[in-house]
């Protein structure tokens, strides 16, 4: 059926953690950017926050507002960029799953528009989506007077908030075929954009 399908009209979206990925790039980003000393540091300071994470009495996204904040307030957003592409480039190849990739190939052989889908922040992703022909959506940071707040100017791009960038982006009756990729419940609503659902399909 693959062979048939009308090659200008299809779309694949892909969760990026964890679905294209072998694990999570938060924090191999974090580590990469600081140090391991320092990384492991600031991880025992902020177990209060991961415990309020856990027992509910924060979100997902407070929680990774409050971690990005304590690592990288007032950082200048040069200082960031620099390090975002350094790891992008020199490092996300080296966490990619083999069969993520290839399919990512297929698409791409295929004329297919490929949309990365991620609660990541996109400053760490864009060099390696630019890379690769990749379109991208992420989660944005807050940015003042050049220098990072630690606060997201976006929602977390998770769960519902997926579907409501996918279609912020585009008009989804435009493709005849839509293909989706994820690994977790916050994949979900994405998934069910898609004639083509994909779950924890990548070893």
């Amino acid at each position: 059926m693959d062979e048939d399908i009308d090659k200008n009209s299809t779309l694949a979206l892909f969760d990026f953690d964890g679905t294209i990925t072998n694990k999570d790039s938060l924090f191999d980003f974090l580590k990469f950017s600081v140090g391991s000393t320092d990384y492991y540091v600031k991880l025992f300071l902020l177990i209060p926050v991961f415990l309020k994470f856990f027992i509910g009495k924060i979100s997902n996204s407070q929680a990774k507002e409050k971690v990005f904040k304590f690592f990288y307030k007032d950082w200048p957003i040069d200082k960031f960029q620099k390090v975002s592409n350094n790891y992008s480039l020199s490092q996300i190849n080296l966490i990619v799953k083999k069969s993520a990739v290839e399919k990512i190939e297929w698409h791409k052989k295929n004329n297919h528009q490929i949309i990365i889908v991620s609660a990541s922040i996109e400053n760490y992703l864009e060099e390696w989506c630019r890379q690769n022909q990749l379109e991208l959506l992420g989660t944005k940071l807050e940015i003042l007077e050049n220098k990072i707040t630690g606060k997201f100017i976006t929602p977390n791009c998770n769960g519902e908030e997926k579907v409501k960038r996918i279609q912020n982006k585009i008009n989804l009756s435009e493709f005849n075929l839509i293909y989706a990729y994820g690994n977790s419940k916050g994949d979900l609503p994405m998934l069910n954009l898609a004639d083509f659902k994909y779950y924890k399909n990548f070893k």
